[in-house]
């Protein structure tokens, strides 16, 4: 099992709230959108993917969840979402106000990119004059306006994934999980999409657990970045993020940021010995 890398050993940066491993913290606040209660997670098989895993999310927080490949990053969204459910210990949510992106856009190739946005709308049961309004309004806030009509295989990977997106805001979520959505894009695409999605979180002020491989990605969004260890997984980092919003693109290029993102890396480094 790998050990809990201590927070003494983390390199500290002035003005950067480093906070200690989720076995050292109390407990997850009551009013939290999203609240992982001693969470571990046993495969019929036998593997163990999480264990003790204890952290929330609350109404306005973007939290991002890092760590090595197969340490059960995406097992907690999938047990948050209630696609699968934690062996032992309880997850708080309200399923009704949730929103999933996956790591692919999972569009139906055989509807528009219109008919795609509207899909769980109509799922839900809403009208087809309301849930055209929805889609319409949350097209037009990704930035699909006058690609209404195109189908998936006409549209580039960005633009998958801001159908994608779309078709989640259509339900107005108060919690956003997000599982790699930009992984597969370039990196002008994946940083120009990071600036969109901050600029969305700023305007609905959901709560967001989003995962990801990249620790700048992680950085950039965040205002708090979960490290965790190797499978079993479970925390061995948590950092306050510093930077207020909205965060300009240059923000990435600044040494606090540079700073930050070596804090973090030295955690993930940790996790993976």
């Amino acid at each position: 099992m790998t050990d809990a890398v201590p927070t003494s050993a983390i390199p500290r940066v002035p003005g950067v709230e480093t906070l200690a491993p989720e076995g050292e913290r109390t407990r997850p606040s009551a009013d939290a959108s999203l609240v992982f209660d001693n969470v571990s997670k046993r495969f019929p098989d036998g593997t163990v993917a999480l264990t003790n895993v204890s952290f929330d999310v609350r109404p306005g927080e973007f939290v991002t969840v890092v760590g090595p490949s197969g340490c059960g990053k995406s097992t907690l969204l999938r047990i948050a979402s209630g696609l699968t459910g934690a062996s032992t210990g309880s997850v708080k949510v309200n399923h009704d106000s949730l929103g999933y992106v996956f790591q692919d856009p999972t569009l139906l190739q055989w509807r528009t990119v219109r008919r795609n946005v509207e899909l769980l709308a109509e799922l839900h049961g809403i009208s087809k004059v309301e849930r055209r309004k929805l889609a319409q309004d949350a097209i037009d806030l990704v930035g699909l306006t006058g690609f209404e009509d195109k189908y998936p295989k006409q549209l580039s990977g960005g633009m998958r994934m801001r159908a994608s997106l779309a078709r989640s805001l259509t339900l107005n979520p108060n919690v956003f999980l997000f599982d790699e959505p930009f992984g597969a894009l370039d990196e002008i695409t994946r940083e120009r999409l990071n600036d969109e999605l901050l600029a969305l979180f700023q305007s609905a002020g959901f709560a967001s657990l989003f995962i990801t491989h990249s620790i700048y990605e992680a950085v950039f969004l965040s205002t708090r970045v979960i490290v965790m260890s190797g499978r079993p997984g479970r925390i061995v980092g948590d950092f306050q993020v510093p930077f207020g919003y909205p965060r300009s693109p240059d923000l990435r290029f600044e040494a606090s940021f540079s700073e930050l993102t070596g804090q973090v890396s030295h955690a993930l480094r940790g996790a993976h010995s």
